[in-house]
């Protein structure tokens, strides 16, 4: 009766008029719906803007469809709401994702990937007067290493776990209610440095564009290296000069590609027209948001940590196109 239940969705969205939008409600799997919830991050930090903006995108591409973004606090609660059913699909950042589709801490997760959303680079900024110009300047200082549930603290925490220092010990870390306190808490003193990571990061954006100004400190070759060693799904990542206000050169740093995850019995044919309608609509898409030009088809099947883990549907798409043969 569900797989007869899950086929009649996947029809009804391929045919059916649009819903009214009510937002944060996972498709159901006993009733036919087009709606689709996806779950963000809370306010102020990337995923809320990303999430909005691809809505947007996608809504406007297709009618037929309508796609709900709905901030919660993260990666680490998108994750296990996905494997429950109660959403149909979410941004989760790439070190969770890593650690939940190789089971470390918890068993392998059934979840699939839609696409790569963007890299991410993880760095520090400071205030452009502080005295603090690389990673063991930091140390001992209060640090704010992003929102609770969310996956920049736990890039943070393999980033620096390769150079030999602990997040809780080495620093006084804070761990924010909201991603966008972050930047204020730079600009007035409560903190030393903000942790983020990615380009176009609103957190970023927000202390480079203060009166203070901002100063990036990302790991040196010679740390990358080390890092790398230990934790070698980490990839070097380079943040373009002019990512952010006043940055004059690019920055070399590391980390890794968030994704758009789905649950696990999303229908086939479901995620086949949410890939069509995406990659269909890249240049749209890239236009609207300047960390959304990485969303694309090609950069999901090389970012992918095993292709039999990017969704079906998906995969039927990318087949279409060459993408994979």
């Amino acid at each position: 009766m569900r797989f007869a239940i899950l086929t009649l969705l996947g029809a009804a969205l391929l045919a059916s008029p649009v819903a009214a939008q009510t937002g944060g409600t996972a498709i159901p799997t006993t009733t036919i719906s087009p709606m689709i919830s996806l779950g963000t991050a809370t306010p102020g930090g990337g995923f809320p803007l990303y999430g909005n903006a691809f809505a947007e995108v996608m809504n406007a591409a297709d009618p037929q469809i309508s796609i709900a973004p709905r901030n919660i606090k993260g990666s680490n609660e998108n994750i296990p709401l996905l494997e429950k059913g109660e959403l149909d699909l979410a941004l989760v950042a790439g070190e969770p994702a890593y650690e939940a589709f190789a089971g470390i801490g918890r068993a392998p997760v059934r979840l699939k990937i839609l696409t790569a959303i963007y890299s991410n680079p993880g760095m520090f900024v400071v205030r452009a007067d502080s005295p603090y110009r690389t990673i063991r300047d930091l140390v001992g200082q209060p640090v704010a290493f992003g929102a609770k549930g969310s996956g920049l603290p736990i890039l943070a925490r393999y980033v620096l776990d390769g150079l030999g220092l602990k997040q809780d010990e080495d620093f006084k870390a804070i761990y924010l209610d909201r991603a966008g306190d972050g930047p204020a808490m730079v600009e007035d003193g409560r903190v030393a440095a903000l942790w983020g990571a990615g380009i176009g990061w609103p957190g970023f954006a927000a202390v480079a564009s203060s009166a203070s100004g901002a100063r990036f400190i990302a790991p040196d070759a010679e740390e990358i290296a080390r890092i790398r060693a230990k934790h070698s799904f980490l990839k070097p990542l380079t943040v373009p000069a002019g990512s952010y206000p006043k940055q004059d050169a690019p920055i070399a740093s590391l980390g890794s590609w968030s994704f758009v995850l789905t649950r696990e019995d999303l229908p086939d044919d479901v995620a086949y027209r949410l890939a069509k309608t995406l990659h269909g609509n890249e240049a749209t898409f890239c236009k609207k948001l300047a960390q959304a030009c990485e969303t694309t088809a090609s950069n999901t099947v090389a970012a992918a940590p095993r292709p039999e883990l990017i969704h079906p549907g998906v995969m039927k798409y990318f087949r279409e196109i060459g993408v994979v043969k």
